[in-house]
């Protein structure tokens, strides 16, 4: 999983992939740190062509206020440069996985 660096390079995400996960949270966030490896599994083991990217919310407050991302964890999926799915808080990964995989599978 890579981080985003700064709002060029989200956009750059963003636009440039066909499809993309990003995984917005902040390291005091206990729930965000037992998730995101969890996240990153299904992503691995279902959507090993859609690129995954986190982008820490303390450090790039641009990125997440454009977004915005106003909890924590919060996962953005694009398709073709746009916000497809949204999931803020209670992030359930068979909603999460049932929700990416039609467009995956259109795409891939």
């Amino acid at each position: 999983m890579k981080n985003i660096q700064s709002t060029d390079h989200f956009l750059e995400v963003t636009r440039n992939n066909g499809a993309a996960l990003v995984y917005f949270s902040h390291d005091q966030c206990n729930v965000c740190k037992v998730l995101k490896p969890k996240v990153q599994a299904m992503m691995d083991e279902n959507f090993p062509l859609m690129p995954m990217f986190y982008c820490n919310t303390v450090e790039q407050p641009e990125v997440s206020a454009q977004n915005r991302i106003f909890a924590v964890p919060s996962v953005l999926v694009f398709f073709d440069g746009r916000e497809t799915f949204r999931f803020s808080r209670n992030v359930g990964l068979s909603e999460l996985k049932n929700a990416i995989e039609r467009p995956y599978s259109l795409m891939f």
